[in-house]
């Protein structure tokens, strides 16, 4: 038996993660629990996707609602595979800001600890397994905020003689900014997996992702902007914009693209590694440039209630630079910008996003 583990099997990336490892002939081992239903209510809920799996890739997959703060949870699920365990995936998290400032201690155990009990589990049952986190830009904290922005009509931007034109690299420094309570905890779980691979040896890598997106997302208000907003477009629910004027950027990276990142990882693992991940150049928009792409393909006017205050930690501008990925895994490219992102949103709720009444 040759077993990919995924934590947060039923999220974006992780039930992502399950049909991608199964197509490559592995059994896939699921752990979540459906906290998303606790952060962010029915809109949030993986529970529909947790059913689709179930179904689509029958023994292929097993499922455990396991709660990764519960370490003799995790250990009997490590024990009962061990070294049949031949990759982690870990996607499991408390994604939010707002949400993070509400429990920081529910936060920080999720994210924190939660890894911290992933990372000793695979050292004691799977060392040989890599270690695959999500981890997120948001442990950069406010930094980006005080590169020399030129605003333009749709979004803000940075001049093209500036390094980071092409994407902030992984030189940035992460220390003496502000985060967020999310940030710090995902900065604590980031580190880890990385002395996880430089002290013991484990062959981990983080990756920092921007707006991580696909059709597959349980879009909600607090997390799953790009989906969110073609959900509310297509709804016609009111979307609250916070600050920027609405022009702050991001990449968007399709969750096929991040698998086949992961995938390279796996393949040709590599010992305590940082990489940022997103769309780059080649996938971004402002809030503003996302919502006339929404309004195009739904044929539907936005109904957005501005916001003049900024979410605390909010990136202004963020577009990744993945040289470095790109230079350890030349093989890999991407294949989604964000038009073609919402276009595949859009068609694949047309029944559920339908316009209410």
């Amino acid at each position: 038996m040759t077993v990919a583990l995924v934590t947060g099997s039923g999220g974006l990336i992780g039930a992502e993660a399950v049909r991608h490892f199964a197509r490559l002939g592995m059994d896939v081992v699921g752990i979540d629990n459906d906290m998303r239903r606790y952060f962010f209510g029915e809109d949030g809920s993986t529970a529909g996707n947790q059913r689709r799996l179930t179904d689509e890739l029958g023994s292929a997959y097993t499922h455990f609602a396991t709660d990764i703060r519960d370490r003799d949870g995790l250990a009997e699920v490590f024990k009962k595979y061990g070294s049949d365990i031949a990759v982690v995936i870990h996607t499991a998290a408390q994604p939010s800001h707002d949400w993070a400032a509400k429990e920081p201690l529910t936060d920080f155990d999720v994210n924190a600890v939660g890894t911290l009990n992933l990372l000793e589990n695979t050292r004691q049952h799977a060392i040989e397994a890599p270690f695959i986190f999500c981890s997120t830009n948001k442990v950069y904290g406010d930094r980006p905020n005080s590169l020399p922005l030129v605003e333009l009509e749709t979004r803000y931007e940075l001049p093209e003689d500036h390094p980071y034109h092409q994407g902030i690299t992984e030189e940035m420094s992460i220390d003496g900014c502000l985060h967020s309570i999310f940030g710090v905890s995902k900065v604590a779980a980031d580190v880890a997996v990385q002395e996880y691979g430089r002290y013991f040896g484990m062959r981990t890598a983080c990756f920092r992702g921007g707006t991580l997106t696909g059709p597959g997302h349980s879009a909600a208000e607090l997390h799953g902007y790009l989906a969110y907003l073609m959900r509310a477009v297509m709804e016609g629910r009111t979307y609250n914009l916070f600050g920027y004027k609405g022009k702050m950027v991001r990449d968007a990276i399709h969750s096929h693209d991040v698998l086949t990142a992961f995938e390279a990882f796996f393949r040709n693992p590599r010992s305590g590694e940082v990489y940022n991940l997103g769309g780059g150049r080649h996938s971004n928009a402002s809030h503003i440039e996302a919502f006339r792409i929404a309004e195009e393909i739904s044929g539907r006017e936005a109904k957005i209630n501005y916001v003049e205050r900024n979410r605390v930690g909010d990136h202004q501008w963020w577009i990744s630079s993945m040289a470095r990925f790109e230079e350890h895994y030349p093989d890999w490219k991407l294949t989604y910008d964000v038009p073609m992102i919402l276009r595949e949103m859009y068609e694949a709720n047309a029944d559920t996003w339908a316009p209410k009444a």
